[in-house]
């Protein structure tokens, strides 16, 4: 066989076997015997030793890479993937049809409604039809690059056709219930640990370094979000219809419905069959459907405004309380923690549960030896809901508030506002511990190879007594190396990655400080509006407190902070360690005079911007933006379809903006 013969027959050779695994794998209508495919195959292998020139990328071959990786690189995800905000019952989705109504004004619209799948939300990337690049969530602004592992799963094309030059498309790697039951049957044969719920199991399987163990998990995806730059796509339903037209994995339960009382039908439907589907799900996703109307709602933070996630009751089970210990956390909360009986829930094995605080146990009247209920909460974090007091001891107890830190010893607190009682000692071995932790998380500075059990030992050998000390580790190299379980080329990674940290912008080292009440937006919020940490360190409580979104609440506790000398030490420390303390300000997006100060209300849709865009220039600028119109309104800035915002505009004599008008504020 000549080359050109061979060419053609690979060519037909990875069609048929592309063809086959999506019947079998997608379709799960198989039409030729394993014997068949595994000679397809086997000619296949063949070949390409014959002529190695003509092995391509997307080859079936090419599925399992014959060597394991280092480590996984970082792949920055564009646009972020956001997490879902959830809704309980069906009064808190009436509510968010309520809100999309009210953004949308006058314009009709409808809903997607999908299966909320309990997995790992991946991205895939195809160039020119050819599967390139597959990452995991992360923390929804990178993930890590895991496209070895991905192609070992038979569901994911390497290849399809299509006229897109680029496209990425995302979803969820699950494993179905009976794979999951055979994974753990096969680990008590032969004596090895058995896994607590398939997703953790898809989320340890696909961090596996090594493409031929991954291969081994039987892991599935269903894709749900399809994205092509440079392309106007029109709506969610018909985008799936694209993805499922490519012969890419799309879960059939999905539907187009016309209101919130469609919705419901659809949850209520899904809800009574959810046992009796072959994978895990915990709830429904339901998406408006036009994407242009998305882009009117935008997204916040964390989430899209314009979906939501509809959460099935959580399952419970009784199980014996054996005890209440107290843990520490990072700012000094305490927490109560039952200890159970250990009982099957949901997929895994529970033996503690939050009991959130001292409050919640006097309410609920929660004793040691009590028979408690305990759910999941979103069929993730279990938590004692009530106690069945017919099985109560004739000896039980009420438990005692607390007076001193389980930890330290040190007398603790209760704020008159709080419920919460709190170790008020910095120097508190749990809190350093913690604030560590938070430090070097993967959402706050990324500092890898410093995991729970190494930052103890560094603690109880003295190397680390606060977060300034990480960058001072480099001079215990040498002692470091000879210590039990570190080396050479653990250590010097580690350096590596403390060192790379110092390049994380201002408000990522921010939020990694840990002052109490500030997550990651409020975070972004003060930075981006004080610009500095010495401007933060000055600003008076009044100041934070006029900052939206902000309040007093976090606003006290800025002051609170920046109150204790420590704290003005450790911010010294960090800046002398090199990292950045001030924003760095794209010079087109200073502040600007005209907008500084000013509040906007942004209504239909414009053509070169996004809301979120127009709202991200506007905030950058030192403006304002509100989602509804009031007589302290500066400037509504309309698009076309512009509706009932508009015209309360109008009537309170409010400066309306064209999009043109809104070009050369900004440039002004």
């Amino acid at each position: 066989m000549d080359k050109k013969e061979a060419a053609e027959r690979i060519r037909f050779l990875r069609e048929k076997i592309a063809d086959a695994d999506y019947k079998y794998y997608i379709l799960a209508e198989p039409d030729i015997e394993d014997y068949d495919y595994d000679m397809m195959m086997k000619e296949l292998e063949n070949l390409e030793k014959q002529f190695p020139e003509l092995i391509t990328k997307d080859s079936p071959t090419n599925r399992v890479s014959g060597k394991p990786i280092n480590k996984f690189e970082t792949v920055k995800h564009s646009p972020p993937m956001l997490s879902l905000a959830n809704s309980y019952n069906f009064g808190e989705l009436r509510e968010f049809d309520r809100r999309i109504k009210t953004e949308l004004e006058s314009q009709e619209y409808e809903y997607v409604c999908e299966l909320k799948l309990d997995g790992i939300a991946i991205s895939l990337i195809y160039e020119n039809g050819i599967f390139v690049r597959g990452a995991t969530r992360g923390d929804g602004e990178a993930g890590d690059d895991v496209t070895e592992n991905l192609k070992t799963i038979r569901t994911i094309p390497l290849s399809v056709k299509t006229d897109y030059k680029k496209f990425e498309v995302r979803g969820e790697a699950i494993i179905f219930k009976k794979d999951f039951e055979k994974i753990n049957r096969l680990q008590e044969e032969a004596g090895l640990k058995i896994f607590a719920n398939a997703r953790n199991t898809v989320a340890g399987t696909l961090k596996q370094k090594d493409s031929r163990e991954v291969a081994k998990r039987p892991i599935n995806i269903f894709l749900y979000t399809l994205y092509v730059p440079d392309v106007k796509l029109n709506s969610q339903y018909e985008n799936l219809q694209i993805m499922k037209s490519m012969k890419l994995p799309v879960n059939s339960y999905y539907r187009k419905v016309k209101n919130i009382d469609e919705v419901k039908d659809y949850c209520d439907e899904i809800e009574s069959m959810r046992d009796s589907l072959p994978y895990d799900i915990d709830g429904v996703v339901v998406k408006l459907n036009s994407i242009r109307q998305q882009d009117i709602l935008g997204n916040s933070m964390k989430s899209p405004k314009w979906a939501i996630a509809y959460k099935f009751k959580a399952k419970e089970k009784t199980t014996l309380l054996r005890g209440i210990t107290l843990q520490v956390g990072r700012m000094g909360t305490i927490t109560p923690v039952a200890e159970l009986e250990p009982v099957l829930l949901a997929g895994s094995t529970i033996s503690r549960a939050t009991l959130h605080n001292f409050d919640e146990i006097r309410r609920k009247d929660i004793r040691v030896g009590d028979y408690v209920i305990i759910e999941k909460g979103g069929d993730v974090i279990p938590k004692v809901t009530g106690v069945d007091l017919s099985r109560r001891p004739k000896s039980s107890e009420e438990f005692p508030l607390p007076e001193r830190c389980p930890v330290c010893g040190e007398l603790l607190e209760k704020p008159n506002n709080e419920v919460s009682y709190y170790c008020v000692n910095y120097f508190c071995p749990a809190q350093v511990s913690g604030r560590i932790e938070h430090f070097v998380s993967r959402d706050a500075m990324d500092i890898k190879g410093l995991g729970e059990n190494i930052i103890d030992i560094l603690i109880q050998k003295n190397f680390i007594k606060d977060i300034a000390d990480i960058y001072r580790l480099k001079e215990h190299r040498d002692e470091l190396i000879e210590m039990e379980r570190f080396g050479t080329k653990s250590i010097d990674n580690l350096l590596a990655s403390i060192e790379a940290s110092k390049e994380k912008p201002f408000e990522k080292v921010l939020y990694a400080i840990g002052i109490r009440h500030i997550g990651e937006r409020s975070s972004k919020l003060l930075a981006y509006h004080f610009g500095s940490i010495d401007a933060l360190m000055n600003a008076s409580e009044e100041e934070i407190d006029s900052i939206h979104d902000i309040g007093l609440t976090i606003a006290k506790s800025i002051r609170e902070f920046f109150s204790d000398k420590k704290s003005i030490d450790l911010i010294k420390r960090l800046k002398e360690a090199g990292l950045k303390f001030e924003i760095e300000r794209d010079e087109s997006r200073k502040e600007n005079e005209k907008v500084k100060g000013k509040i906007f209300v942004l209504t239909g849709t414009l053509d070169k911007y996004t809301r979120d865009k127009a709202k991200e220039i506007l905030e950058s600028m030192g403006g304002r933006v509100t989602s509804s119109v009031s007589k302290k309104t500066d400037y509504v800035i309309a698009g076309y379809e512009a509706g009932s915002k508009l015209e309360k505009a109008k009537s309170l004599n409010v400066k309306i903006l064209s999009e043109k008008d809104f070009e050369e504020l900004i440039k002004s």
